[in-house]
């Protein structure tokens, strides 16, 4: 039985890409107390004020996003890249 490899290869690649971002933890908007996880607690909003409701997480103000900004422009660039060699190589080997 002959195998392709290549798209084994982007299979496996793809699904471990995917469990690895499995445990990438989310900013889930929660009301819960500092305190005993699973605590039960009163709901901080009133009826007439909408603004003291669930947060998501606060994060801070002085995070500098320019090196991920950066860092997903060049890789995005360089997926582009290999894109637009595969194309030009694709044209090449048919002509």
């Amino acid at each position: 039985m002959v195998v392709a490899r290549r798209p084994l290869l982007t299979a496996t690649a793809a699904a471990t890409l995917l469990a690895a971002l499995w445990f990438v933890p989310s900013a889930n908007a929660t009301d819960e107390p500092a305190g005993a996880p699973g605590a039960q607690s009163e709901p901080a909003a009133t009826a007439g004020d909408p603004a003291a409701g669930p947060k998501l997480a606060d994060t801070g103000t002085g995070i500098d996003t320019t090196p991920y900004l950066i860092g997903g422009v060049a890789f995005l660039g360089i997926g582009a890249a290999f894109v637009s060699h595969s194309a030009r190589r694709a044209d090449a080997l048919s002509a």
